[in-house]
């Protein structure tokens, strides 16, 4: 296994929310020498600096400032969030029987199938009360604390037939008997190192157990939780890292809530970003305006790799295969952001690195989602390509891709990062 790939497979398992993975992104530019701002105060950019800045600890955007002149931007987006449940306030469900289930709702478009009969646990953050202040804590219960049972066949003769479940009703989660109503919080509260009285609210979600693996005959492939989009978030960041400097400035975004349409201040439809750019500008006398014609954006958020029980599902001619290197996507509707332009420079960075590349258009009667790209450029508008690493299992509980892939990301962007805005033109 390499190094980038053990690497991956840790941040995978340390990263059980947005929370821990913003986190740990942080912990990992701190080492590397990158300075905190903080929004609400002044901030003090020099030339040769390196810093960071964090919005509600889910959403992350660090730069670099050259130490010469500059131009413009070069950036990188991927998104900390997946699909999940998110614990509602009033916890606990009168359930018949001698049980106690978890109240829960769904967070994002998920394959709800993939969570049931496998052991769940609870990790986010809890805010208490410290002596008057309001104090953020991060949790993650590292047991195998929950788990959704699916109905026997003998009782549901449909199961292997189309079946839908209602997440009101076939998706929560047993915690254990009816004399256990109280644990969850109470084992959240000593996770977290406090009275559970102590707690004011939470942002507490499900996440699968199963640690992350390689597998197949020659360890081809890689599965976890969160492989979207935590596999290209965690390569994005190390091709930041690795990138020399250019003759612009490298700008590495983490989002968070891109499953549920990015609408919030820490999403990529917020004014962060922008907010963040603009404060860099006017501290070195730039125009942001002027910046943003000389700066590009990949937008990395994985994609669809073709399957092997449904080919079918992929348009023809165009069908990514995992371990076949970084996949651009196209649309003709602009659901993704890539044009010509974009493409080719991203193509350019890519034969620098020695990275091969594919493509990937949805089948023509079957729309595909959207991605961060068109969404950040609606805040501050960019010349803009959208890529992704290919997966199989999007949006379920345990996701696959291809071992190879993510160094191709690292190599690509480390080329990407270290490019200049004269070569936009």
């Amino acid at each position: 296994m390499d190094s980038f790939t053990k690497k991956l497979l840790s941040f995978l398992d340390g990263s059980p929310s947005s929370y821990h993975a913003v986190e740990n992104v942080k912990n990992i530019l701190e080492e590397a020498g990158y300075t905190r701002l903080l929004e609400g105060e002044k901030w003090a950019i020099q030339p040769g600096g390196k810093y960071f800045v964090m919005r509600n600890q889910s959403a992350l955007l660090a730069f670099r400032v050259p130490a010469g002149s500059f131009s413009g931007f070069m950036l990188s987006a991927s998104h900390s969030d997946r699909p999940t449940f998110r614990i509602k306030e009033r916890t606990k469900l009168d359930t018949p029987g001698d049980y106690t289930r978890i109240a829960v709702e769904r967070y994002g478009g998920m394959l709800m199938s993939t969570w049931l009969d496998r052991p769940l646990s609870v990790a986010g953050r809890v805010l208490i009360n410290a002596d008057g202040r309001v104090e953020s804590r991060l949790v993650a219960l590292s047991k195998d604390l929950l788990l959704i049972p699916n109905v026997a066949i003998h009782m549901n003769r449909s199961a292997n037939d189309n079946m839908s479940y209602n997440p009101a009703v076939d998706l929560l989660p047993i915690l254990g008997g009816a004399d256990c109503k109280d644990d969850l919080m109470e084992q959240v509260a000593e996770s977290a190192g406090v009275q559970k009285e102590d707690i004011l609210s939470a942002d507490l979600y499900l996440y699968n157990r199963q640690k992350a693996t390689v597998w197949g005959s020659r360890e081809e492939y890689v599965s976890a939780q969160g492989l979207d989009d935590l596999q290209c978030a965690f390569a994005t960041l190390e091709g930041f890292l690795q990138a020399e400097e250019g003759q612009s400035a490298p700008v590495y975004c983490l989002f968070d809530n891109e499953e549920v349409g990015s609408c919030t201040r820490q999403g990529a439809d917020s004014a962060f970003l922008k907010d963040t750019l603009s404060r860099v500008c006017e501290a070195l006398g730039m125009d942001l305006r002027q910046a943003m014609a000389q700066s590009m954006l990949v937008s990395a958020d994985n994609a669809h790799a073709q399957h092997p029980n449904h080919p079918e599902y992929a348009d023809v001619g165009n069908r990514p295969q995992m371990n076949g290197g970084i996949v651009i996507k196209h649309s003709a509707n602009q659901r993704y952001a890539t044009d010509g332009l974009s493409e080719a420079v991203f193509r350019m960075a890519c034969q620098k690195a020695d990275v091969p590349v594919q493509d990937f258009y949805n089948r023509a009667d079957l729309p595909g989602g959207s991605t961060l790209g068109n969404i950040s450029i609606s805040q501050l508008a960019v010349s803009t390509v959208d890529i992704g690493l290919p997966q199989l299992a999007m949006h379920s509980s345990y996701e696959t891709a291809g071992v190879k892939d993510g160094g191709y990301l690292v190599r690509a962007m480390a080329a990407f990062f270290a490019m200049s805005c004269q070569e936009l033109a």
